[in-house]
């Protein structure tokens, strides 16, 4: 088991810089998330990782090995992909120790760890079986067991559940937790999907435009995000963000309503954008506001208010009462729940 560090890893193609001097440390046995938009970066710094990508400049190193110029094969990890790459014609077992085959391990050492790997992902029933008769989360936990039998330092996931139905996801989001916490392996995981990065991390990695935006616990880049960006990107439903000024005793956000929230932000900052979670937002009664559509989901409801001729906010709200589109209602947010931002520069006034 070993950890991964990035020093100011940069990645070009031709004059195009897509990575910008990205620096990381994942510890030994850590399950850290890269997470963005698509085109932010994170998969190619996980082929950079990988060695399928040619590292511009910087040090990739795991363990103590820098690795930045060495083959795939050599650099101890291995990779599960968005799709599973298995092949039609072999059974599970086969498909599993196949890369242990062609590395010339005896058959009985294939046989024992592709045992051993089909006990964890409870695939022993299937190993007789070709990928055409399994489910897509069964091929997927063939696909890790693939990984899984070459004992590496490294687990690297791109998207692998992208191409899953939601229950599935859901499902197959519950077994690659139970498998990081039986192996205790080093996991670097990608995804789109910021559920999945809440649900599964340990450290969460925020990436835009080739550049590592925020690094932390989930629950501190929820509660504690150093920009606009990152504070719209984790929570669903995502953070409301509006415009908002100084005045004396405060600011006031019009999205919100007339009332002066007590919060100061710095003198010399004078256009700000508040920012509040869904589930922070009261609904009082008034007429400032007007329900446009409502989500009940059964033990909790999102109600999607106009606020002003541009803005929208999500409230969310508990228990079976739901407000019906058309209604007029007043919001309420305390000073404590309020997050403001520099509009300029998107970072966060503490």
């Amino acid at each position: 088991m070993s950890g991964v560090t990035l020093n100011t890893v940069i990645k070009k193609y031709g004059e195009t810089q897509v990575i910008h001097g990205v620096d990381l440390g994942v510890d030994p046995g850590e399950f850290c998330v890269f997470v963005g938009p698509s085109g932010c970066g994170k998969s190619t710094l996980l082929r950079m990782i990988a060695g399928l990508e040619e590292t511009s400049s910087g040090e990739i190193r795991i363990g103590a090995r820098d690795v930045t110029r060495l083959d795939p094969a050599r650099r101890g990890v291995a990779m599960v992909f968005q799709t599973y790459a298995l092949y039609p014609h072999m059974t599970v077992a086969e498909n599993m120790g196949f890369g242990l085959k062609m590395n010339g391990h005896p058959k009985a050492e294939i046989r024992e760890k592709v045992a051993k790997a089909a006990e964890i992902l409870r695939l022993n029933d299937y190993l007789t079986r070709r990928p055409k008769a399994l489910s897509g989360g069964q091929r997927q936990r063939v696909a890790i067991g693939r990984a899984i039998v070459r004992g590496p330092e490294v687990f690297l996931f791109d998207e692998p559940l992208s191409n899953l139905d939601a229950e599935l996801r859901v499902e197959m989001r519950v077994e690659i937790a139970r498998l990081h916490r039986e192996i205790g392996a080093t996991m670097i995981y990608v995804t789109h999907d910021q559920v999945e990065a809440m649900t599964l991390a340990d450290k969460i990695v925020v990436l835009r435009g080739g550049r590592v935006e925020q690094v932390g616990a989930p629950l501190d880049l929820y509660r504690d995000p150093d920009n606009l960006f990152v504070a719209g990107f984790i929570g669903s439903p995502a953070m409301n963000l509006v415009a908002a000024l100084p005045v004396e005793g405060g600011v006031v956000a019009p999205a919100l309503g007339p009332d002066v929230i007590p919060c100061r932000p710095p003198s010399h900052v004078t256009d700000l954008v508040l920012g509040v979670r869904p589930q922070d937002i009261h609904v009082r009664e008034g007429s400032t506001h007007r329900v446009e559509m409502t989500e009940a989901l059964g033990g909790v409801s999102y109600i999607h208010c106009a606020a002003g001729s541009e803005s929208k906010l999500v409230i969310e709200t508990k228990g079976s009462h739901v407000e019906k589109p058309g209604t007029d209602v007043s919001v309420h947010v305390a000073p404590e729940e309020v997050f403001l931002f520099d509009k300029e520069t998107g970072l966060r006034l503490r």
